[in-house]
């Protein structure tokens, strides 16, 4: 398979091949998700606990905790997000309903993330279908067609340090407070509920230990979980040679398989990070839980046939910011001003 954009479809496996290959590791396994649930909420409080004691010998070593403490988070947010699949526990009413509530410890409404992110797998990598789950992305004519200010607005989003460190604060406390119009009444009221539900976890929080020392523990947690989120979900889809094409051209083999990359990571951070490395195994069949990637991954050499990418590796793909359709991959601003020149 070639990783420039064009894809050959007569080297892509069959759907139904890889379904059948999939096939044993769809099964939602409810003592290894509350297995892993327990232990990750028990870290999770404890590490809560020790930042809030820690906040008597001085912030820098709050905040110093706040990094594990917020890796946690990110594990949380993976289990939220697998629920919304429905892939957690084998029950679906148990996954809506303690999805719910992870999605309140997350700060992200469940039914309406769930549905934008249905959206995102339905069409990654499809260039006449952006616009919902996923990272804004323009193609080099497209942004050429911006006006001055459009394109400054556009180079300002995809800044890292507006991306990645604003980023967070935008999306977890302003933007999941929100309801989209083009959801429907079950995902606003999931965004009413979610709120309510936050609002009084800080209330009860803040009678606990304080609102000050509510604040000094749970915005560093947010911001640095939320960042790693972000960036999970960035590295994932934007890279060299990642996948993208118009709808009569597009196929959903090749959107996973290349549109979706291997992000190879230290086991320390493939657990805090829920194995959402495996994010082309993910793509090929939702229904995998997280607990079952890495088993699903190493079980067949015709499911590691992805973009590999390790960290130092996935460094080089922050400047990336628009896709240049004739050159059938993603280049950086200042690739495509060198590219216009004449």
């Amino acid at each position: 398979m070639a990783l420039n954009g064009t894809v050959d479809k007569t080297t892509l496996p069959a759907m139904s091949e890889l379904k059948t290959r999939l096939a044993p590791f769809t099964r939602a396994n409810t003592r290894v998700a509350l297995r892993q649930l327990i232990v990750t909420l028990l870290l999770y409080a404890a590490g809560w606990a020790a930042m809030y004691f820690s906040l008597q010998v001085g912030y820098w070593l709050t905040l110093l905790l706040a990094v594990p403490v917020a890796g946690l988070l990110v594990r949380i947010f993976i289990f939220f997000h697998d629920c919304g699949h429905n892939s957690f526990f084998p029950s679906t009413k148990l996954n809506r309903r303690v999805g719910f509530w992870l999605g309140v410890l997350v700060f992200t409404p469940g039914e309406q993330w769930w549905r934008s992110h249905a959206i995102h797998h339905a069409t990654s990598g499809n260039l006449d279908k952006r616009g919902v789950g996923d990272v804004t992305t323009l193609t080099v004519s497209e942004y050429r067609q911006l006006s001055p200010w459009g394109r400054l607005g556009y180079r300002l989003f995809r800044h890292p340090l507006i991306m990645f460190l604003l980023g967070p604060i935008w999306m977890f406390l302003i933007s999941h407070r929100l309801p989209l119009p083009r959801h429907g009444q079950k995902e606003t009221r999931s965004v009413i509920w979610a709120n309510l539900a936050i609002l009084g976890l800080a209330a009860g929080l803040s009678l606990l230990l304080g609102f000050k020392e509510y604040v000094l523990i749970q915005l560093p947690v947010i911001w640095l979980g939320g960042m790693a989120g972000i960036w999970m979900f960035y590295i994932q889809h934007q890279f060299t040679g990642v996948y993208w094409a118009r709808s009569p051209q597009w196929n959903y083999v090749a959107s996973a398989f290349q549109g979706a990359s291997y992000y190879r990571l230290p086991q320390v951070l493939q657990w805090f990070t829920g194995n959402i490395g495996f994010h082309h195994i993910h793509h090929l069949n939702p229904l995998v839980p997280n607990y079952a990637l890495a088993a699903a991954y190493h079980s067949d050499g015709l499911l590691r046939q992805s973009p590999t990418l390790t960290i130092r590796q996935s460094l080089a793909s922050i400047p990336l910011a628009l896709y240049d359709e004739a050159a059938g991959q993603m280049v950086s601003f200042r690739q495509a001003r060198q590219n216009a020149k004449p």
